[in-house]
């Protein structure tokens, strides 16, 4: 069975999970300035994609500028920051390590 999400039906969400099971999936909205407090997802594979504007990934001790169009892979076991440049939308697909 598909499942299919038309992402700009989920405007305003900030951050949503777009499916249910594995692999999660997340549609995450900041307004510029916003920042997501540090966190970490244990055991889990990032691919985070924006689609829309420019983020600051703080990953560990590293910064990652990432804009419209890029995409970036990393382990959830270290610190993860984002923060908005600008407002910005991106995908996030959370898998198991």
């Amino acid at each position: 069975m598909s499942e299919v999400v038309h992402l700009p039906d989920r405007e305003g969400d900030g951050r949503g999970v777009l499916f249910e099971g594995a692999p999660k999936t997340v549609r995450l909205a900041l307004d510029e300035g916003d920042r997501v407090p540090p966190h970490q997802h244990p055991d889990k594979e990032i691919v985070c994609h924006v689609l829309e504007g420019a983020i600051e990934m703080t990953l560990g001790d590293e910064t990652v500028d990432l804009s419209a169009g890029d995409a970036a892979r990393f382990s959830g076991d270290q610190d993860i920051s984002p923060r908005a440049r600008e407002d910005s939308v991106a995908l996030l697909v959370l898998a198991e390590g």
